[in-house]
């Protein structure tokens, strides 16, 4: 390795690790241990590997000198050629393990990626509704790609670098010293010199590559943005083109500054410890060939100090950096453990049944509940904020109960806010209650399994949201099994057949990012297709048509309608349109149900149900009905 290569390494070393100096946590070190021992087969043979480099790479100079010596002896030529092919012969075996040594280091970094990634995901998606409207998605993202790559660096290269790089320092160090202690001393007297503008200049770097993340960080987030469909949309209603224009290049022009600067810095900082390489070694040859011409030194010697010389420093200064890059990849461990270490609010029992076969009913008896509060779901890291929002824990369902019989349609009404949504989310289980019981079939939904309370209950939302995927994709996500009949039959039931016919690849359409370019109903009516494909026995709508045309609703309605056939079904909506055949209505109101019964009961009762229906429709609509 040349000066020039271990001085970007030392660079890179320490501008891309933390620089505070931490206490190495043993429970930190205890589970990276858990998760390495699967793989420790693989490690040993990695360190094994890099003990026989480093011991490959000190012959080569020693040999290197012989050859000089046998040459400047006039020795036998078949020595010179002896160590010639040594010298071939170690150098291909550097290069057989190196390739070894990659593909060791490949497999285990990856395996770790592997076994970390799996681990988080599959965590996070144990995670309640709560952790995923209050975390920001890109620094959950973050957590799965570069925080997981930084702890797997720990294994694929810092494990073996500080192994392979001490045996191959004591090894060069007593190589060296047998062959001239005076040269070695002053080798090392040059040490610092080498070292200490790297650990300088490498946190001045830091901090520029640092800004320059931020810089493009913030960069980034005003392009995705603004390229974002709905983002787009705004900017051409809203937004100056000008000044939109104006700040993007105030923005890059930054970039670009700090990119000048980082690219002088290291520059400057590479030509310094170019001048120190040229220095020791002209220390070597000089001093050398000094004690060589005095008989004190043999010429070979001198040569084998030079190649030796940069065996020295790169191990040290390796060395000397050891401790950021452990202290880095520490940190990254405990970003990813931090995520591993919430506790899901929702957890299966170990004795959990199946839902009853049948017709289902669903029960919600005494029900009370209040959203958990931030530090029970979620972390201030992944909010991007100094600290979590104390708030929440207040209970906004009150001893709340009724009854849904099998096939039938319970609709919820009420001002906003009044915990109509709530309701929703209790019954598939998004939440679980703090007290009283919400029952499918009889059984509580904490003694079920989660895979059959999925197959059984389904839910249509308002905002009918799909994956930047094809048709097909979107509608197998309800039933991976399902045929392309099966397919075909729920779009035709849903109203879309003949759209879905006319695209351009059919089924293989591609339906853009939150399904986009699908309009507000035919998104709808995918999603209601995609419950008919999952056939469950329960339904719920969450304001299914709160954002529809009257032309897209009544599409909509009609699905519904197919949707809705035989099935238990509960039903929330603003509009009071589309509850009005509905079996019983509940009028909920501050988390307690205020009123029940048919339409027709509760318009004569004129209470609070009246009001809203008066509100919406007019007294007019009442007296003709009347």
């Amino acid at each position: 390795m040349s000066m020039e290569t271990t001085a970007w390494t030392q660079l890179h070393s320490v501008m891309n690790a933390e620089q505070e100096r931490r206490p190495l946590a043993r429970a930190t070190l205890r589970r990276i241990g858990a998760f390495a021992r699967p793989h420790r087969r693989r490690i040993v043979r990695f360190v094994l590997l890099g003990v026989v480099t480093a011991l490959l790479a000190v012959a080569t100079p020693v040999l290197a000198g012989r050859v000089v010596d046998a040459i400047v002896s006039g020795g036998d030529e078949s020595r010179v050629v002896h160590l010639a092919l040594l010298i071939a012969a170690i150098a291909v075996a550097e290069a057989v393990l190196g390739i070894l040594s990659r593909r060791l280091s490949a497999t285990l970094g990856e395996g770790l990626i592997l076994d970390l990634r799996t681990a988080v995901f599959d965590h996070v998606q144990r995670m309640p509704v709560a952790f995923f409207t209050r975390t920001r998605t890109g620094a959950l993202v973050s957590r799965l790609n570069n925080d997981v790559i930084g702890a797997q660096r720990a294994f694929s290269n810092t494990l073996s670098g500080v192994v392979s790089n001490l045996v191959t320092l004591l090894l060069t160090l007593a190589v060296m010293l047998t062959l001239s202690w005076q040269i070695t001393l002053l080798a090392l007297a040059l040490l610092p010199v080498f070292v200490l503008p790297a650990r300088r200049m490498g946190r001045r770097m830091a901090r520029m590559q640092r800004e320059a993340a931020a810089l493009n960080a913030a960069m980034g987030t005003r392009m995705t943005e603004r390229f974002s469909a709905p983002g787009a949309t705004l900017i051409k209603l809203f937004g100056r083109p000008e000044d939109e224009s104006a700040e993007f290049a105030d923005r890059a022009r930054r970039v670009a500054d700090i990119g000048v600067r980082t690219a002088t810095a290291q520059a400057a900082f590479i030509t310094a410890l170019t001048l120190v390489s040229a220095l020791a070694l002209a220390l070597v040859y000089g001093l050398g060939g000094f004690l060589a011409l005095r008989g004190s030194l043999d010429p070979g010697a001198v040569v084998a100090l030079a190649l030796l010389l940069t065996r020295l420093y790169a191990p040290l200064t390796a060395l000397a950096g050891a401790r950021v890059e452990v202290m880095s990849a520490l940190v990254s461990f405990e970003r990813v453990f931090e995520v591993l270490d919430l506790t899901p609010l929702i957890a299966e029992r170990p004795d959990a049944r199946p839902v009853p076969d049948g017709p289902v009913a669903v029960e919600f008896d005494d029900v009370r509940f209040g959203y958990p509060a931030a530090d029970k779901v979620s972390l201030a890291s992944l909010e991007e904020v100094a600290s979590l929002d104390t708030r929440g824990g207040d209970e906004v369902l009150h001893g709340l109960s009724f009854r849904a019989e099998p096939g039938q349609t319970i609709a919820l009404v009420g001002s906003s806010g009044a915990g109509k949504s709530t309701i929703a989310q209790l019954l598939p289980r998004l939440y679980d209650t703090d007290g009283g019981t919400v029952r499918v079939g009889g059984v509580d939904v904490r003694d079920l399994t989660a895979r059959s309370l999925r197959d059984t209950v389904g839910m249509v939302t308002q905002d009918g949201h799909l994956f930047h995927d094809t048709v097909r994709a979107n509608l197998l996500l309800a039933r991976p099994g399902a045929s392309e009949d099966d397919l075909w039959d729920a779009l035709r039931r849903a109203r879309l057949h003949d759209l879905v016919r006319s695209l351009p690849d059919g089924l293989d359409t591609v339906v853009g990012e939150r399904g986009y370019r699908l309009s507000g109903g035919e998104r709808q009516r995918m999603t209601i297709a995609r419950l008919l494909l999952a056939r469950q026995r329960v339904v719920i709508l969450d304001e299914a048509t709160a954002h529809l045309d009257n032309t897209s609703e009544a599409a909509v309605q009609e699905a519904l309608t197919e949707a809705l056939a035989d099935r238990t079904a509960l039903v929330i909506a603003h509009r009071l349109s589309t509850v009005r055949t509905a079996d019983r209505i509940l009028v909920v109101e501050a988390g307690r149900i205020a009123e029940s019964g048919t339409h027709d009961e509760l318009l004569a009762a004129g209470g609070r149900y009246a009001q809203l229906h008066h509100a919406r429709f007019g007294r007019r609509t009442v007296d003709k009905a009347a």
